[in-house]
């Protein structure tokens, strides 16, 4: 055994033939957990980002509520202040207003979200052990399923009885969406200020602006409820699908029909959030929940980057047919072509993710067998093979993850392209989320991957023989 071991294993068998690790922690995890280098362009990187991100957010929304989806620019270098005060400033002014009903409606259902994470039944799924708190397993509850089909009961009542009429949201999108940046600032603002009080601060790198961006504690809680786990599934997938379910109401009520491309959108984003949901029990082990602090970049992008820049091919399709009149259509081919894409990447996305998951949490000892909907052929591998580590991990090699070695990213850039691909080629901004999260995932490949070198060496490079592909199987 390593003289680095810190907590050593007790090793048993499961049922599944998978070795039970437990509370297994050694001296360099804990380097590895403490070690602390610049992503991003450090500082003044993070510090654009924190900047960019909502002014690209306004500057996308002036584009697709007032020109069509198309990008705007000012004409000339002496236009370029005008431009911004009469193009974004006045609009933004006028239509993006953080209004009160829209901070009613978004902080309401921030509210409602976090209650029924706090009350609502669901199992209790251990985490990985933390370097940070001498191995100690975290407990999550995770009643993200029952949450989430009591919200679309709610939902549904409301908007039949007209207590809460759907399609109000993409009415006020703008306003909306001001409030939920508003609200990723103060949130990040309060979790920041909180963790430097208490004092539970991790890998902190002395920059004021670097630490606000990734994050001052690792694992912050009111009560149960984990806040980084109910922040990246119960926000902002729901309010991504409502968005979009807002723009097919709306079709609907408008024209007395829906298109394909629309109920496409609206199943696409049905099928994402309700993976997240049913499937929640896996999140403890992923990297976010393990690794990644609660800082803006986490609750930015979840309160307001994800819902209100994943929605542009719902918002794109509906202002193009409110503007011109007519509907955005495809032949019966084409159409088939890209619900397939889109179905298969689900498929490859779900059972991935499962299959990961499910065999880290039987090396956990945190494995538990639900049979929320939809449960696909192949989300749990029997007898899987690996590869054994010197460090005590397991490396999977079956499934998908035989075949490369982040079959999950594939799968969400399948389902990404086709998001946009629905929606045809006369706009850019359907596309800009795959784009986005494109340069997101192989950015964090490249962390993973030096991660794993490290953490792991030469059976490492033993696992890279084994799988050499990492996206897509002998292209890369």
């Amino acid at each position: 055994m390593s003289r680095d071991t810190l907590l050593a294993p007790q090793r048993k068998k499961n049922t599944n033939g998978v070795p039970l690790f437990k509370q297994k922690v050694t001296k360099l995890d804990v380097k590895l957990d403490n070690e602390v280098h610049y992503e991003f362009g450090g500082p003044i990187g993070v510090c654009a980002m924190m900047i960019g991100f909502p002014c690209l957010m306004y500057y996308f929304w002036v584009c697709l509520e007032y020109h069509q989806g198309r990008l705007i620019y000012p004409s000339s270098l002496s236009q370029v202040k005008p431009w911004i005060i009469n193009e974004i400033w006045n609009k933004i002014k006028i239509g993006a207003y953080p209004s009160a009903w829209a901070t009613q409606v978004y902080m309401g259902y921030v509210l409602f979200s976090f209650v029924l994470a706090y009350s609502m039944p669901g199992p209790v799924v251990e985490g990985l052990p933390i370097p940070s708190l001498n191995g100690q397993k975290l407990k999550y509850l995770c009643n993200g399923l029952s949450s989430w089909y009591l919200t679309l009961f709610v939902s549904f009542v409301c908007h039949v009885s007209g207590v809460f009429r759907l399609t109000h949201i993409i009415d006020h999108f703008g306003e909306l969406m001001t409030v939920a940046i508003l609200w990723g600032f103060f949130m990040s603002a309060v979790v920041y200020a909180v963790g430097i009080y208490s004092g539970k601060t991790h890998r902190m790198s002395g920059n004021f602006f670097y630490d606000f961006f990734m994050g001052a504690t690792l694992n912050p809680r009111i009560g149960h409820v984990d806040l980084k786990m109910w922040a990246e599934i119960r926000l902002p997938w729901p309010v991504l699908f409502y968005l979009s379910l807002s723009c097919l109401l709306k079709q609907y009520e408008t024209y007395g029909a829906v298109t394909a491309p629309a109920v496409f959108i609206v199943l696409a984003h049905f099928l994402y959030v309700n993976a997240c949901q049913k499937g929640e029990e896996c999140i403890p082990t992923s990297w976010d929940i393990f690794y990644e602090k609660n800082g803006f970049m986490l609750i930015f992008w979840n309160m307001a980057g994800v819902p209100f820049t994943y929605c542009y091919a719902s918002i794109y399709m509906m202002k193009y047919q409110l503007t011109t009149g007519r509907a955005i259509t495809h032949s019966l081919p084409y159409t088939v072509g890209i619900f397939s894409l889109l179905l298969v990447g689900y498929y490859i996305f779900d059972t991935g993710n499962s299959q990961k998951n499910r065999f880290r949490m039987e090396q956990n000892g945190s494995f538990i067998v639900r049979n929320a909907f939809p449960q696909l052929p192949w989300g749990h591998i029997k007898n899987p093979s690996y590869i054994k580590t010197e460090h005590g991990n397991l490396l999977l090699t079956s499934g998908w993850w035989g075949v490369a070695r982040k079959p999950h990213y594939t799968a969400d850039l399948m389902m990404a392209i086709s998001w946009g691909l629905i929606t045809g080629f006369d706009s850019f901004l359907p596309y800009f989320y795959f784009c986005f999260f494109l340069c997101v995932l192989v950015h964090r490949v490249s962390r993973d991957m030096e991660r794993c070198a490290k953490k792991y060496g030469k059976d490492w490079e033993r696992y890279c023989e084994r799988v050499p592909y990492i996206f897509i199987p002998y292209v890369f």
